[in-house]
This record gives C-alpha cells, structure tokens and sequence, in this order.
C-alpha cells in the first residue's frame, strides 16, 4: 500500500466513525471515474466504477452517492464545475464539506492530478458560494479608490516586511516550488 493509498483508507474510516455517530454522509462526485483505469475502455469503467463507490459508500453508512457526470480526465475548473459543485451543496446542506487535495502537489512529493486540483479547488470555492443566494455581487468602488490606495499605504511595516532585507530592498513575489518527480 503506497501512502496516497493510506491517506485514502483513513477518509472511509472517519466517514464510518461520523456514520456511527449518527451524522448522515452523503457523497458528492464530480465524475464517474470512467478514465481511471487504464486496461478498460472508459464506456465499461464508468458504470463498474460508479457500481464500486456506491457499494463502498453502503459499507461505511453514506446515505446518498451522486454523480454530477462531468467528464474524467478533462475536468477543467470553472463556472460550470463551482456552480454544479455549489447545487450539490445547496441540495445536501452539509455541516461539514471535505474535498480533494488542491494543490498542485501531494506533499511536494508527487505531482497531483489535474482533476482533482480542478475540483479541490472549485469545491473551496463553491462552498462559499452554495450560501450566497445572489452568488456573484459588487459593490461600484469608484468613489473611495484613492482613499482605499492611501489606507493600504499606511501599513507601512507589512510593506517594509515585503521589500526589506530579505529580498535586497526591492519588492519581490515569492513563490513556492514544487519538484517535479
């Protein structure tokens, strides 16, 4: 068992210890997982894939599995992707949302795969978006812009934090780097 095959024994057992406890758990997939298994052509993977997380959710007490039949392998993040995601919310109204790993990577170790970044990511958003009816909204800003520029001047020592010693006096991005192996 690799360690990314652990991390994902440990999801069912929590589920099953909230299933024990009296939460109701209901699992939310943004594809059938048709492109998952490199040895079956994906019109045979997806129904057997899609017969395999709903006997496993049974197992552990998941009250209902649903499938927002996107496409596997493609997934790309976006307002299609964070408005079905944000439906499901909405539908289920969890307490609680767990998502894929977002980043880029699994513990700056492994690449992660573009899906799951698509989704992890569009699930974080979504999940702020199931509780805004209006969902997208802004507020016209023209008026205090040149106040809003000099109040962001006035944090003087963040400013001097980011173009101080560290990077030579110059304002600089820092960025965080990920090996690719």
């Amino acid at each position: 068992m690799t360690r990314r095959d652990a991390r994902r024994a440990h999801q069912p057992a929590a589920v099953a210890a909230w299933t024990d406890a009296g939460r109701e758990v209901a699992h939310v997939l943004a594809t059938r997982g048709e492109a998952g298994v490199d040895t079956l052509e994906p019109e045979k993977c997806g129904p057997l894939r899609e017969r395999e997380q709903r006997a496993g959710a049974a197992v552990v007490g998941v009250t209902a599995v649903e499938f927002l039949d996107h496409a596997d392998g493609v997934i790309e993040y976006g307002t299609a992707l964070c408005r079905d995601i944000a439906a499901a919310i909405r539908r289920h109204r969890p307490e609680l949302v767990i998502t894929l790993n977002h980043r880029d990577t699994w513990g700056g170790v492994a690449w992660n795969s573009p899906d799951h970044v698509a989704v992890g990511r569009a699930t974080l958003d979504a999940a702020g978006d199931a509780g805004n009816r209006w969902i997208s909204h802004a507020v016209d800003a023209t008026a205090g812009l040149d106040r809003a520029v000099r109040s962001l001047l006035e944090h003087r020592t963040s400013i001097e934090v980011l173009t101080g010693e560290r990077f030579g006096g110059r304002p600089a991005v820092a960025f965080e780097l990920f090996p690719r192996g």
